[in-house]
């Protein structure tokens, strides 16, 4: 009773929207939503729908957008903003469909909580590989979105297959294994009721646990939850900020705190420019009832497809040297064989830096394998990380952040001192 009363709540709080006229429906256009059928290992029988927008690209970006318990895939396509955004900006969008009782993805699971475990989960990454090979979508621009069932499914695809997703953005989800079950209940109350707390370590290691060996870049997340979510409650997103930035090896304190609507209260971590690692956004006297109008187009903002480039592209104009000095702050997370760094910038001369080169020597038996907000070249030993397109300007008295994973030997110390354009840093 407990679960249908919930899907009752999403259903009305869904069909209100409409009634509001939040949720627009797309524009006219001679593409069609089509379901497609034999796209790969589905273990649940997920159906697929895709939207594949006129004069899209040769090699397009992807996004997967996942609805609501008591949805479906045309339901989601027709009733967000998503489809009228792949118009503008030409990408292409699966629309999953979910089949079992109540029309809820799997979340809960121990086989959808593991990479390559089975349930929906693997279905979807089936829709994703099907569209790569069958029309040339970008797997360096993959992403994922959803709402409520779905908004939890983006953080179990982020935690499960960070191979296969560059960024994701959840609306009213839960943190990777919150919903997690052994009864075969699909159902989780305590973590519904925003009961579940963990320290950031214990929920990145969930993350971590799910594809052990794992090496790679993380994928981005940005999150979104209302203060009055009375079905999966408020609490789920403060524990999915202390996730999200665990997995990235970030502070818990924003690298930017501001107010971009009425209501809408944001904070950035490891960085402060629309494509920071981790974007949190919580909106006062809002219930179970996200994404409304020009939240979408908040999301592609955050995926970087509004601009239609790469956001791992960096500029190609020289560094200008500050004219004082400049301050690192570098903090490590570390684990057997492996660490993850956070470093922050701080420019703390009188000038503005136009670009950036941060140069700083790996101990020993470091290896960096991957790298966020930054390119790092080589990956051990003397080392230079260069700035992204999006965060090269550092005025004075601000910051930039980047971040890197690496693996190491035993050896986790820390490089002993910093150069920045040529300057040492304190």
């Amino acid at each position: 009773m407990k679960l249908r009363a919930r899907i009752a709540s999403a259903v009305i709080a869904a069909a209100a929207l409409v009634a509001a006229g939040l949720m627009a429906a797309p524009p006219a256009s001679s593409a069609q939503l089509t379901e497609v059928t034999g796209f790969g290992t589905n273990p649940t029988n997920l159906r697929m729908h895709l939207y594949v927008p006129d004069g899209v690209p040769a090699r397009p970006a992807l996004l997967v957008a996942v609805h609501y318990c008591t949805g479906s895939g045309p339901a989601f396509h027709s009733g967000t903003e998503f489809a009228s955004l792949a118009d503008r900006y030409k990408f292409v969008v699966i629309y999953p469909s979910a089949t079992r009782s109540g029309s809820c993805f799997d979340v809960s699971s121990p086989q959808a909580l593991r990479h390559d475990g089975g349930s929906d989960p693997v279905g979807i990454v089936s829709m994703v590989r099907y569209v790569q090979q069958r029309h040339n979508a970008d797997p360096a621009r993959t992403f994922v979105t959803g709402a409520s069932s779905g908004g939890m499914m983006t953080n179990v695809l982020l935690g499960a297959y960070p191979d296969v997703f560059r960024a994701g953005a959840a609306f009213m989800g839960v943190p990777f294994g919150c919903f997690a079950t052994t009864d075969g209940s699909s159902w989780n109350s305590a973590c519904a009721n925003g009961q579940v707390t963990k320290t950031p370590q214990q929920w990145g290691d969930l993350v971590r646990a799910a594809y052990p060996g794992y090496t790679g870049a993380r994928p981005r997340m940005q999150t979104w939850h209302g203060t009055e979510d009375t079905t999966l409650r408020y609490p789920n997103f403060q524990e999915q900020i202390k996730q999200w930035t665990d997995v990235h090896g970030l502070s818990q304190t924003p690298s930017l705190t501001d107010q971009p609507r009425s209501g809408w209260a944001r904070t950035r971590y490891g960085g402060t420019g629309t494509m920071a690692p981790v974007e949190a956004i919580s909106l006062q006297g809002v219930g179970h009832s996200l994404p409304q109008s020009g939240m979408a187009a908040a999301v592609i903002d955050f995926f970087g497809l509004s601009e239609g480039g790469d956001p791992t592209t960096t500029p190609t104009t020289s560094p200008t040297p500050p004219t004082g000095a400049c301050r690192v702050t570098y903090t490590t997370n570390a684990w057997n064989t492996g660490f993850t760094a956070a470093v922050t910038i701080a420019n703390t001369s009188t000038t503005q830096v136009s670009a950036w080169n941060l140069a700083f020597t790996l101990p020993a038996g470091q290896t960096i394998t991957s790298t966020w907000n930054a390119s790092i070249s080589p990956t051990s030993g003397q080392v230079t990380a260069r700035n992204a397109s999006y965060n090269a300007a550092i005025a004075p008295g601000a910051s930039a952040s980047f971040g890197f994973q690496a693996t190491h030997g035993g050896n986790t110390a820390q490089p002993s001192s910093f150069t920045l354009n040529g300057t040492t840093c304190t």
